[in-house]
């Protein structure tokens, strides 16, 4: 008798077992010679080469429907099951990239859902440094913080490691009330909100105590080597030349740093140049270093964002055309 253990952490575990184990046992049914055991998002196989062989086939096919659509009903599972033509495989399962980057509580599907937002995955997939350029709400810090997960999850990293320059939008950071960590949080929030997206509670609260998971402002990477991290510097436009060269630095052996910004965003005093601006023009040709533009129409906020951002694009631009 063979054993094989299948993992399915790519997928929702919840989508795949079903309600009250009501698809595994549509899967059990299948292969009535198979002994097949689920714990946690590991599936158990026992039994000769040839059934486990037929079922792993099986097993493959529905992941990757659940890799591309987030969910599969008991109907669909069980033609998918029963469909050993190549129309039907054809039909409910599609041979290209998948755009499922990880299942967050409660099954919520995190994907890349515009077509720079997945040119940003492949990017990440094929280069250890990324700057993704955009205006807000396109998606670039969501789909980084995504992708540091998933690489987390798949342990192709040990960490993950996010930061931001702690950069005072008008407002000034020595009057909000608190410690050095409470006046500094929030410029960190929407980090925290990402991650609360992706992973459960208790689990995130478990790895930021273990440091795992780390978030803090761009100062504290200073003299740092950040060895086997995914690395996130979010609001880049607003280092310095100096800050950016810095962080750059810092990435040591297996790591994979995204760098996301807004040139039309900075907040750095009118006497300081962003980095960013240099950053994206002089490591423009060095290979493993990719960049992605985004633009309004990956907004994936409100609808009124889009039309927001194009109204102060036409105005920046009559702005030029008067100078």
């Amino acid at each position: 008798m063979t054993e094989t253990i299948i993992n399915l952490e790519s997928v929702n575990p919840i989508e795949f077992f079903g309600v009250n184990n009501g698809k595994l046992d549509l899967l059990k049914k299948k292969f009535p010679l198979l002994k097949i055991l689920s714990r946690g998002t590991q599936i158990k196989l026992s039994g000769s080469p040839e059934q486990i062989e037929q079922a792993k086939e099986k097993i493959d096919l529905l992941v990757a429907y659940l890799e591309r659509n987030g969910q599969v009903s008991e109907q669909y599972f069980e033609q998918i099951l029963g469909g050993d033509d190549k129309e039907t495989i054809d039909h409910f399962v599609e041979r290209h990239p998948n755009d499922v980057l990880v299942f967050g509580p409660n099954g919520k599907t995190v994907r890349a859902r515009t077509q720079n937002q997945k040119k940003l995955v492949g990017a990440a997939e094929k280069n250890d440094i990324v700057f993704a350029i955009g205006p807000a709400g396109t998606g670039k810090t969501y789909t980084a913080v995504a992708l540091a997960v998933r690489a987390l999850k798949n342990k192709i990293v040990k960490k993950i490691i996010l930061t931001r320059p702690a950069v005072e939008a008008g407002e000034s950071l020595g009057f909000l009330p608190g410690d050095l960590k409470e006046k500094i949080d929030p410029y960190l929030r929407p980090l925290y909100d990402a991650l609360d997206d992706m992973i459960p509670a208790d689990k995130l609260g478990y790895y930021m105590s273990t440091r795992v998971i780390e978030i803090a402002p761009l100062a504290y990477m200073r003299g740092r080597t950040l060895d086997n991290a995914f690395i996130i510097l979010d609001e880049a436009q607003n280092t310095t030349d100096l800050q950016l060269k810095m962080f750059l630095t810092r990435i040591g052996a297996n790591a994979k740093a995204i760098i996301t910004g807004d040139l039309t965003q900075v907040d750095l005093p009118k006497n300081q140049r962003s980095g960013l601006e240099k950053g994206i023009r002089i490591l423009k040709n060095i290979d493993g270093i990719a960049h992605i533009e985004l633009d309004e129409e990956d907004v994936v906020r409100h609808r009124l964002v889009k039309a927001i951002i194009k109204a102060y694009h036409r105005d920046q631009d009559q702005e030029h055309r008067s100078l």
